[in-house]
C-alpha cells in the first residue's frame, strides 16, 4: 500500500509541477524517476519467507506482519538460546510439540555469489524472473502516471486530440486535476485492496506461475481495451481492473521468488530481482509521460505487449513452488523438496525453519 500512495502522490505532483514550474514533460518524468529508487522491501520479505510453513506462506506473505529473526541466521551467528526460543515459540503457536535432539545445522555454504544464480539449475530461472520483475514495476507504474493523464482528458480519444492542439499551441499548455479526477484516482488507487484478496484466493489453487501469468493477460487485455473511445465510467473500471490485478501480479512475483532459490542465494535473488523492478520504474515516466505526446496508441502498446511477454514468461518459468519446501542447498537436486520434520533421523533436529508445517 506504500507504494500505491507513494505513487498516487507522484502522479498528482507531475501536473502540478508541469504547470506551476513549467516544465517541460521530460523533467517531469525525471522528477517522478527519482522518487522510485529505492526500496528495502525485499530484505522484509527474504526473512519473512524463512519462517513459514509451505501451505500458508504464499497468504502470509500476502498479509505481512511482524517477525522475529531468522532461527537459521541465529544458528550461522552462534545464538543457539535465540534460535531454540523462537522455534519453541514456532511449535507452541502451530500446537505442536518441539522434537527432541540437539538443534544443528548443514554446513556453511559460500553466500551471496552472483555467479550462483547463473548455474545450470537457476540460469533459465533468473533470466525469466528478471524481466517478469522488470515489466511487472514497469507497467504498474506506468498506469498509476497514465492514469492522471487519461482523467484529465476523459478518454484515451480525447487525450490523443488534446495533444495535437497543445502542440499547435504552446508545449507547456497544461491542466489542473479536478474534483473528480482527484475522486476518480482514489478509486483506482483502492483497486489493490481486491486486487491482493484475489491473489490471495487463487495463489494455492492454481499456483504461482498461473497467478502471474493471469495477472499479467488480464493487464495487457485492459490496455488493449483502452484503445477504444470509452466514456469516464467505463474507464475508471478497466483502469481499476488493470491496476487491481497488476499489483496482484507483483505479490505473486514477491510469494514465487524467495520460495523458487535455496536459503544461500534467497536474499540474493529476490535482491536483483528488486533491483531490475526499479530499472522498469524508473524508465517508465518516460514512456507514460514524454513518448504519451507523441502517440497514446504506441504507448497503450508498448505496455500491453511488455505484459503480454511477461505472461508467457511466467508460463515459461522451470517449476511451481505451490506446494514445495524452501531449499535448504543449492546442492540439492533441482526441484527436490526439503524433508520434513518427521522423516530425519531420531535424536536430531535439523533447523529447516522454512519447512514446518
Amino acid at each position: 500500500m506504500a507504494d500505491a500512495m507513494e505513487m498516487m502522490i507522484l502522479s498528482i505532483l507531475a501536473p502540478q509541477l508541469h504547470c506551476e514550474w513549467r516544465l517541460p514533460s521530460w523533467q517531469v518524468a525525471l522528477l517522478t524517476s527519482v522518487g522510485k529508487i529505492t526500496d528495502s522491501s525485499c530484505i522484509l520479505v527474504t526473512l519473512y519467507a524463512e519462517f513459514l510453513p509451505m501451505k500458508a506462506r504464499a497468504k502470509c506473505i500476502l498479509l505481512i506482519e511482524w517477525l522475529p529473526e531468522s532461527a537459521r541466521y541465529d544458528v550461522l551467528s552462534g545464538n543457539q538460546e535465540k534460535a531454540i526460543a523462537t522455534l519453541k515459540r514456532i511449535a507452541t503457536e502451530n500446537g505442536a510439540p518441539m522434537p527432541l535432539g540437539k538443534l544443528i545445522i548443514s554446513r556453511q555454504e559460500d553466500r551471496g555469489k552472483m555467479r550462483d544464480l547463473f548455474t545450470p539449475h537457476f540460469r533459465w530461472t533468473t533470466l525469466l524472473l528478471w524481466f517478469i520483475w522488470f515489466s511487472n514495476a514497469f507497467s504498474y507504474y506506468g498506469l498509476v502516471l497514465l492514469t492522471t493523464e487519461f482523467f484529465q482528458a476523459g478518454d484515451v480519444c480525447s487525450i490523443s486530440s488534446r495533444r495535437k492542439e497543445v502542440k499547435a499551441k504552446c508545449s507547456l499548455t497544461c491542466e489542473y486535476l479536478t474534483e473528480e479526477d482527484y475522486t476518480d484516482l482514489l478509486w483506482t488507487t483502492l483497486s489493490e485492496f481486491p486486487g491482493v484478496l484475489v491473489t490471495l484466493w487463487i495463489i494455492d489453487r492454481i499456483g504461482r506461475k498461473k497467478t502471474m501469468a493471469l495477472s499479467f493477460f488480464v493487464f495487457s487485455f485492459c490496455s488493449l481495451l483502452l484503445f477504444l473511445c470509452v466514456g469516464r465510467n467505463v474507464l475508471t473500471v478497466l483502469l481499476f481492473i488493470a491496476r487491481a490485478f497488476i499489483s496482484g501480479g507483483f505479490q505473486a512475483a514477491y510469494v514465487y521468488t524467495p520460495e523458487v532459490y535455496p536459503t544461500a542465494t534467497r536474499a540474493l535473488g529476490l535482491g536483483t530481482c528488486s533491483g531490475m523492478a526499479r530499472v522498469g520504474a524508473l524508465i517508465t515516466p518516460f514512456i507514460a509521460q514524454v513518448m504519451l505526446e507523441s502517440s497514446v496508441y504506441l504507448t497503450l502498446a508498448v505496455y500491453s505487449g511488455c505484459c503480454l511477454l511477461a505472461a508467457v514468461a511466467s508460463f515459461f518459468l522451470p517449476i511451481e513452488t505451490k506446494g514445495r519446501g524452501l531449499q535448504e542447498s543449492s546442492h540439492r537436486e533441482w526441484g527436490q523438496e526439503m524433508v520434513g520434520r518427521g522423516s530425519h533421523s531420531p535424536g536430531v533436529t535439523r533447523s529447516n525453519s522454512g519447512s514446518q508445517e
